[in-house]
């Protein structure tokens, strides 16, 4: 097993996609990136730990790669947007592709130059990638968001399908 990391906004939002795919084994929603061990979302909130929501994927390689996880992942943020996604705001909700090895940061620096000459998005790429760093799983309440609360799911997930339709529906990867 390996294991990826990729913020996109409210995590709640970024575990369906990953989490419905064959060669996943879990998608954790959690924190990274800050310098407060173990916070708590209330701390997050704050925007004083320097966190970021992120979703920590232990995936299987030899049925899904970590390329596709990538294409998976571009296709569930705004990519132009550095100061949140979508109805979230803020720096706990920047995207970030956190790599875990040298390999990881070839291929997520590949990916994202990729997006960039599509011409999907006519504004730059923002999306940082940057090296893990501690990874702490959010409260139990936080998991399996989607699943345990769908109708509040749908609602959080509104703006961010209708973007993804717009931009990704006929796009061919």
């Amino acid at each position: 097993m390996e294991r990826a990391i990729f913020a996109g906004g409210c995590f709640w939002c970024m575990v369906q996609p990953f989490d419905e795919q064959p060669g996943i084994y879990t998608v954790t929603s959690g924190y990274t990136g800050g310098h407060v061990e173990n916070p708590t979302y209330e701390q997050v909130l704050t925007h004083t730990t320097g966190h970021t929501e992120a979703v920590e994927i232990i995936f299987d390689p030899k049925i899904i790669s970590y390329e596709e996880l990538l294409q998976i992942y571009w296709q569930q943020t705004d990519p132009t947007d550095a100061f949140g996604q979508f109805q979230d705001r803020g720096d706990n909700y920047r995207p970030v592709i956190f790599y875990l090895n040298e390999e990881q940061k070839i291929a997520a620096e590949k990916s994202r130059q990729a997006l960039a000459d599509s011409g999907v998005f006519a504004d730059p790429i923002v999306t940082k990638i940057e090296p893990a760093q501690p990874f702490y799983e959010a409260e139990g309440y936080h998991q399996d968001y989607y699943k345990k609360n769908p109708s509040n799911f749908a609602l959080n997930h509104q703006r961010r399908a209708e973007f993804i339709k717009e931009h990704w529906e006929d796009f061919d990867a």
